[in-house]
């Protein structure tokens, strides 16, 4: 099944945007990436994608920071937000937590970039539902 939805990753990682764009066109869906907050509130606004992937540690203006700018802005306060995270696996409680945190950011969830390809994109599906 072919899926036409748009996600835009937001990632200062070159390789990373690569790998998961190439991942994520070969599940079906549409990608578009940005390197940093800033760009990635623009495209948002520009684009309007059915779902952002946002890192939460990059320089300049980090993930946490752009979801709340997406949050006050009308055009895009109701684009869902998934944040990714290079956090290893946690203890059950620590991932409450930032389940617990992500949503009170603004975003859906949390996915960890160690996670395999197809877990994520399995994961990418589910929210996308």
């Amino acid at each position: 099944m072919s899926d036409t939805s748009l996600i835009l990753i937001v990632d200062e990682d070159q390789n990373f945007r690569e790998i998961f764009s190439r991942e994520l066109k070969a599940a079906g869906f549409r990608v578009e990436t940005a390197d940093g907050g800033q760009h990635g509130v623009e495209k948002a606004k520009q684009l309007k994608p059915d779902l952002v992937l946002m890192d939460v540690q990059m320089p300049g203006m980090d993930g946490v920071a752009t979801v709340m700018k997406m949050k006050e802005d009308p055009e895009t306060k109701d684009i869902k937000v998934i944040f990714l995270t290079a956090f290893g696996n946690q203890g059950d409680e620590i991932q409450r937590e930032s389940a617990n945190f992500s949503k009170e950011i603004g975003a859906m969830g949390y996915i960890h970039k160690t996670d395999d390809l197809k877990d994520i994109v399995s994961k990418v599906k589910k929210f996308l539902n």
